[in-house]
């Protein structure tokens, strides 16, 4: 095959594993191509990563022996339909969309060809090279194809794998996770304003916080209930804060948030 991966959408997600990959040394940047509808994002990748650059899907499903599906759940049946008479038997194919079985691309691509497919959750701080990556392999897919995608992922994330029956909670807790932090960032930055900061020292205040409390999280041999009774004094101000939160039912209502995040995911892959 005349490319070792490729991108179908070269969208943001796309964009942080390719520079995760070329910065890794994973791949060099003339074994990699992408395809995309914009041109902008085409220009990008070309310009500012070295990468080769097509509007043909289908010729990166034919070309390359890794292929990384990054398109819009809801684009995704559209894609597969225009990939599957070229797609290379044998491509491993690696999706991102969320809520969207193995099963469901593996029937797409032609079941009777026993395609290879590895389905991921990946989340936005890959961006920043500190993301969360769940895998799960398909029916046919292989061990190597596990640590293909592992290679691929790793340079950016942390990536464990697991069963496809946990992945709409994975996407759940940690897909759509980095976004339940900055809503209470959000809402630490008004408080902060509230009290008299400026948006700007509010901003720095609390995402800072948040910052060393998540290293605090993946340094620490504490749980997260061990290190928030740590930082909790009986009668003092983080109690009361604690204290308020608790009897309004946050725990409660941050938990069933979470769990309508899976049903949605679920509900996706129907």
């Amino acid at each position: 095959m005349a490319y070792e991966l490729g991108f179908i959408g070269a969208g943001n997600m796309a964009e942080a594993i390719a520079r995760g990959v070329i910065g890794a040394g994973v791949f060099q940047p003339s074994q990699v191509l992408a395809a995309d509808p914009s041109a902008e994002r085409l220009d990008l990748f070309r310009n500012e990563l070295g990468i080769r650059t097509t509007d043909d899907n289908a010729a990166v499903a034919e070309r390359c022996r890794i292929v990384l599906l990054c398109v819009k759940p809801q684009q995704m049946a559209d894609v597969l339909q225009q990939i599957r008479p070229a797609a290379n038997p044998q491509a491993l194919f690696i999706s991102i969309a969320a809520g969207i079985s193995s099963r469901f691309f593996e029937e797409a691509l032609d079941a009777s060809r026993q395609p290879r497919v590895i389905r991921v959750m990946p989340n936005t701080p890959m961006l920043v090279g500190a993301g969360m990556v769940a895998a799960a392999a398909g029916r046919w897919a292989t061990a190597d194809d596990l640590a293909a995608a592992r290679q691929i992922f790793q340079s950016a994330a942390d990536v464990m794998e697991l069963d496809e029956s946990l992945m709409d909670a994975v996407t759940a807790v940690s897909g759509s996770g980095p976004a339940y932090f900055f809503f209470l960032v959000e809402q630490m930055i008004q408080a902060g304003v509230k009290l008299g900061l400026s948006a700007d020292q509010a901003r720095q205040l609390a995402s800072q916080t948040a910052l060393g409390a998540a290293r605090m999280l993946t340094s620490s041999r504490d749980t997260p209930d061990e290190l928030r009774r740590k930082v909790t004094s009986p009668g003092g101000t983080t109690q009361a804060a604690i204290t308020h939160l608790q009897e309004n039912h946050w725990p409660q209502i941050t938990v069933e948030a979470i769990l309508a995040a899976a049903k949605r995911s679920a509900e996706l892959g129907k």
